[in-house]
């Protein structure tokens, strides 16, 4: 993989007809092979979450020490995916993809193969160094791939891999785990990660990008590393420690205060940063990335709290579980190839706004489901969130890259990127915690209300004694607050996205054929 591209190739990388490299018989095969490597790396943010316990009893840990897997693959991505640009500027963009895919296949068999908790966190490690750049510069060679007229087509296609992964990976997961052995969530990433790497080595060369040697911003990194770290461990042990009222939370939590701060301060005086922060200045990509934040905050709080209720308190299988929070990709990956051809047509931001929303009146819809719902009545309100998510990922991911300068592209990529797995990161500890907090205030209020006389009389009609009474009633109260929390959640959910819906027209109206194939990326 050493060649690089072919001779000729790096004259005139930044060309905005780039994509005229690729034969146009091949920039769909192309495409696909870029979509399927982001799928593949996206799926593996949640693949491995409901194995935790097959892993954990195989490998004879505790749960809580399970947990790691989970978080040292989150954190070694997050570190790495604002790398991007300097990544692209310094080996080219087309060979730090393919290495990294080449990476996270080997990786993958490793974490397959582990026999201890080392082990396998030292491979999920490598994991996610090697993913974090697969997922921006799949976003930046697709734009370099196809025409201007067909980019918008082509971020539905990658957009939807970012949609359908987190809901697929747990339906995976749980089959697999299940059904096969936990090793094979693992070693089902060699095949894909060999089909992508052979795709990209034979059809991506072409649009390769210059390289320049760009010396190493090694304090802006460790100050990254650092910060990034701190707040992963936080955000992951926080709930388990109540918090604030821990002191290893507040020491994590101001470690990552002063280092982001310091980080900020050294990459915006830095001469070559690690991570050029100066796109932000662009008043486009700020918006679009605040409005990122928030959108994708709220819809992932469906993501994580629906599964997790479904089995705790309905009584679903894992599978089964998956399917009902699958739906709305099922039918984001239905709309998208119309919200793609309508997207020229309209104001992007008017398209955005309409599609969150949406999801936050489809929020509203969940706010009203009961401990005794139906199947279908808990999967059409799934169904309807997903039409407006293409509706708001695709002109989102289009709109970044419109906003910034050519040059740019791939930074602001891997920034917007890092934004959204931090968001994600978030997100999913503020309503873990939204979420048990509610479960408790609601118990309380249906304890301090319940008058239990009737039920006991009759439960003790069918034969049961005061004890056997006692612990039904209890679960009945539990059942009833947990699902009072969900929807209180969905309150929450909802709120936040009529606030991103308002906040995406703080971004100018850019035309989205602005977006070109821009080089070198990085923007040093």
């Amino acid at each position: 993989m050493a060649g690089g591209p072919p001779p000729g190739n790096k004259s005139d990388p930044g060309a905005l007809d780039a994509w005229k490299l690729i034969p146009a018989n091949r920039r769909l095969i192309a495409g696909l092979v870029l979509a399927l490597s982001n799928f593949m790396v996206v799926l593996d943010l949640t693949i491995a979450n409901v194995s935790v316990p097959h892993i954990s009893g195989n490998l004879g840990i505790s749960l809580d020490q399970g947990t790691w897997i989970i978080t040292s693959y989150a954190v070694a991505e997050a570190i790495c995916v604002p790398l991007t640009g300097w990544l692209a500027d310094r080996f080219g963009t087309v060979r730090v993809f393919i290495w990294a895919m080449a990476g996270f296949g080997a990786f993958s068999l490793l974490c397959g193969l582990s026999v201890t908790l080392g082990m396998i966190v030292a491979a999920r490690i490598g994991q996610g160094l090697c993913g974090g750049p697969i997922m921006p510069m799949s976003q930046t060679l697709l734009v370099r791939v196809f025409p201007p007229e067909k980019r918008a087509m082509a971020m539905a296609l990658w957009a939807m891999t970012v949609t359908a992964g987190p809901a697929v990976g747990p339906i995976v997961g749980g089959i697999i785990s299940d059904d096969i052995s936990w090793h094979w969530i693992f070693f089902i990433n060699l095949p894909i990660a060999a089909i992508c790497v052979a795709g990209a080595w034979m059809l991506l060369r072409p649009v390769e990008t210059a390289t320049r040697r760009v010396p190493i911003d090694k304090v802006g990194l460790g100050l990254l590393v650092f910060w990034i770290g701190c707040l992963q461990v936080m955000l992951d042990i926080g709930r388990d420690h109540d918090w604030f009222a821990d002191w290893r939370i507040v020491g994590l939590a101001v470690m990552a205060a002063i280092g982001f701060c310091v980080f900020l301060i050294w990459e915006l005086t830095e001469e070559h940063p690690v991570v050029d922060l100066r796109v932000f200045r662009h008043r486009g990509f700020s918006a679009v990335v605040a409005t990122q934040s928030f959108a994708f905050g709220a819809f992932f709080a469906g993501v994580v709290v629906v599964p997790q209720w479904l089995q705790t308190s309905l009584g679903y299988s894992a599978t089964k579980a998956g399917l009902v929070t699958a739906g709305h990709a099922f039918a984001a990956i239905l709309t998208s190839r119309f919200i793609a051809q309508a997207l020229p047509k309209v104001d992007p931001r008017a398209m955005v706004s309409l599609g969150v929303f949406w999801m936050g009146v489809t929020s509203i819809f969940r706010t009203h489901w009961t401990s005794d719902a139906d199947m279908f009545s808990l999967i059409w309100p799934m169904v309807a969130q997903g039409i407006g998510i293409p509706m708001m990922m695709i002109p989102l991911t289009t709109m970044a890259l419109s906003s910034v300068e050519p040059a740019e592209t791939a930074t602001a990529s891997g920034l917007q990127n890092f934004v959204r797995t931090m968001s994600t990161a978030i997100a999913t500890s503020v309503v873990l915690t939204v979420w048990g907090n509610a479960q408790a205030f609601a118990r309380a209020n249906l304890v301090g209300n319940l008058h239990d006389g009737p039920t006991r009389a009759s439960l003790a009609q069918i034969g049961m004694n005061a004890q056997q009474a006692t612990m039904m009633i209890d679960q009945l109260v539990q059942k009833e607050s947990v699902t009072l929390a969900v929807n209180h959640v969905f309150w929450v959910a909802a709120a936040f996205s009529f606030v991103a819906a308002a906040l995406v027209w703080l971004t100018p109206n850019i035309p989205l054929t602005r977006i070109s194939g821009g080089a070198p990326p990085g923007g040093h």
